[in-house]
């Protein structure tokens, strides 16, 4: 009886140990089923998403140059205000040659060589008028020494001149008559002081060369002149 009791602990034993065996083959090959679903879905999963993109490296920021330092302001020295030069002594002006004109208006023109003395014919004659006043003598006796003197055998050129007024209340048909009038009237007088008669001229020229055309009263008064011209080369 107790040989047979142990037979069958024995015979169960085995058995146990047989479906022991079985099972853990069993499960060692669903293991290995597992393990390849596994591997085969990481791969899926590794084919699915490539690997990450490396991060882009942005390049350094270049690093700003310092500005080139600027030269130095050149230091002013202020000196001291100096004090200014007394302005050059002006020359003496030369004093004028004895012509025998002093007083009276007289132009020298050096690059023409004409010595020109300037009467105002209100001074000389009354309006419409050809006869020398009398207090006109006496400028013109300083004129005919003059040229005696100092202008001796130069030429000598009497020239007439009016304004541009009409003539009305005169027997003179034209300004033009008018001026010769007075220029042959200064004429005879100057011979009549020793003025050689042969070096003097006269000629009229009327308003057609007025100083002043402005045709004011003033340049009217100037206008009306005579000339006494010598020409001096």
């Amino acid at each position: 009886m107790r040989v047979a009791r142990m037979g069958l602990s024995i015979g169960l034993a085995l058995a146990l140990g047989g479906l022991s065996v079985g099972c853990q083959n069993k499960v060692y090959e669903e293991n290995q089923k597992l393990h390849a679903q596994n591997r085969e879905l990481q791969q899926q999963l590794t084919d699915r998403n490539p690997s990450p993109v490396a991060p882009v490296q942005l390049a350094p920021e270049p690093v700003k140059q310092p500005e080139p330092a600027l030269p130095p302001m050149p230091s002013i020295v202020r000196s001291a205000p100096s004090t200014p030069a007394p302005p050059p002594a002006a020359a003496p002006a030369p004093a004028p040659s004895d012509n025998g004109l002093a007083g009276l208006e007289t132009i020298v023109d050096p690059q023409a060589g004409t010595t020109t003395v300037n009467f105002v014919g209100d001074a000389l004659f009354d309006p419409g008028k050809a006869t020398l006043k009398e207090t006109a003598k006496a400028s013109l006796d300083k004129v005919a020494a003059a040229l005696k003197k100092q202008y001796t055998g130069k030429t000598v050129r009497v020239q007439g001149h009016t304004d541009s007024d009409p003539i009305k209340h005169s027997k003179w048909a034209s300004n033009q008559a008018l001026s010769q009038a007075r220029a042959e009237a200064v004429q005879k007088y100057l011979v009549s002081k020793g003025v050689d008669a042969t070096r003097i001229t006269a000629e009229g020229f009327g308003d057609a060369k007025p100083k002043d055309p402005t045709n004011t009263s003033t340049a009217k008064a100037k206008n009306r002149r005579v000339e006494i011209v010598v020409v001096t080369r």
